[in-house]
Parts: C-alpha cells; sequence; structure tokens
C-alpha cells in the first residue's frame, strides 16, 4: 500500500500546513508561521519535527521501488484497513481543530505573542487536538506503509512534538495565560484524554 500511503501523506501536508496557511493569512493577514523563530528548544523540535514529515514519504518511496521491504507481521490487510481508519480519522481532527483554532493558530511560537486561549469544542478533551490528528494520522501511514523508515518518522515526529509541548508551548501559555491555562491544563490531557494532565 506505499501508492496509497504516498498520496495520503501529500493530501495531508496539503490540507493542514499549505491550505491552512493560506486560509489563515486571507483571514488575518498573517501566515500563522513562527517556526524556527524561538531557541534552540524549539529549534530541536522543528528538526526533529521535520525529518519525521521527510521520513515518512521517503519511506513510501523506498518500499515502491523495493528498496526497503515492509514488515511481514505487519504487511496484512486487516493491518492495511485499520491504518485508513485511523488516518482518516487523524486527518479529521487535525482539521476540525485547525477550525476551532480560529484566528489562534500558529505554526511555532513567539514569546512576545498573545494569542487567545481556547478550551472549547475538541479542545474540550485533548489541549493539543492538531497534533493528537497529526500523530494518529502518521501512525495510521505507519500501518499503510509497515517499515522501519515509517516507524522511524513517526517516532521522530513525536519526539519533536513533544519537546515542542511541553518545553516550549506549555511554558509559554503558562507565562501568557497564567492560573486560567494552569487550571485548563490541571483537567485536560496532553494529547490524549485525561493523560497528561499537569499537577
Amino acid at each position: 500500500m506505499p501508492a496509497l500511503g504516498l498520496v495520503a501523506y501529500f493530501a495531508f501536508v496539503l490540507v493542514a500546513f499549505g491550505w491552512r496557511t493560506w486560509l489563515q493569512y486571507r483571514r488575518t493577514g498573517d501566515s500563522g508561521f513562527r517556526g524556527f523563530s524561538g531557541g534552540a528548544l524549539e529549534r530541536s523540535a522543528s528538526v526533529l519535527f521535520l525529518v519525521g514529515l521527510l521520513l515518512a514519504p521517503i519511506s513510501s518511496v523506498l518500499e515502491l521501488v523495493h528498496w526497503v521491504a515492509p514488515l511481514p507481521d505487519l504487511a496484512q490487510p486487516a493491518v492495511h484497513s485499520f491504518g485508513i481508519a485511523a488516518f482518516a480519522l487523524g486527518f479529521g481532527l487535525t482539521v476540525v481543530a485547525q477550525f476551532q483554532m480560529g484566528a489562534s493558530w500558529r505554526i511555532g511560537v513567539s514569546p512576545s505573542e498573545r494569542t487567545g486561549l481556547v478550551t472549547e469544542g475538541v479542545f474540550r478533551y485533548v489541549r493539543n487536538p492538531i497534533f493528537s490528528g497529526m500523530l494518529l494520522a502518521l501512525g495510521g501511514l505507519v500501518l499503510l506503509v509497515p517499515n522501519v523508515l515509517a516507524a522511524l518518522a513517526a517516532l521522530c515526529t513525536l519526539a519533536g512534538l513533544e519537546l515542542q509541548v511541553r518545553l516550549v508551548e506549555e511554558p509559554h501559555l503558562l507565562r501568557t495565560h497564567g492560573e486560567s491555562y494552569h487550571a485548563y491544563a490541571r483537567s485536560v490531557g496532553r494529547f490524549v484524554p485525561f493523560l497528561g494532565r499537569l499537577r
């Protein structure tokens, strides 16, 4: 299923990054892209995230040309079907969460910037539903293209997002919103409902 995985990946990137950035610019005059603008921690998180994003399509291409073999236990129709379902659910969650974030949507953090704290919609259940959706979609792609490179792409993306959220975004939101964010984070999980709540 590497061809389907490749098409699904590019559809995800086109919508979640390209189209959403264009929509943000059209609505606000600002792309929302902050990217590598932070310190060493944010740059490290961004590099890991980008490595994951680049490895994902490469893993599909290399499997298509038979340079990388799928893991035999996972190269099964039932696993592929589960991967398609996980990808579709993750894709949908990402798009819904991006819409619900509205003008507060950003890629990266600017320390001097204050955006509204979004706690409604899917943000009522997890604090980072965009990232949750991305991870679910990427996990689905790993099941569609079950090789070592695809798994490494997912791990790099997860590591980058963990660094970004724990060491960059959460401290920024605590400084910006204080007790409002702390109360929210005490009751809502980081990526999964009930898990990763702040003490």
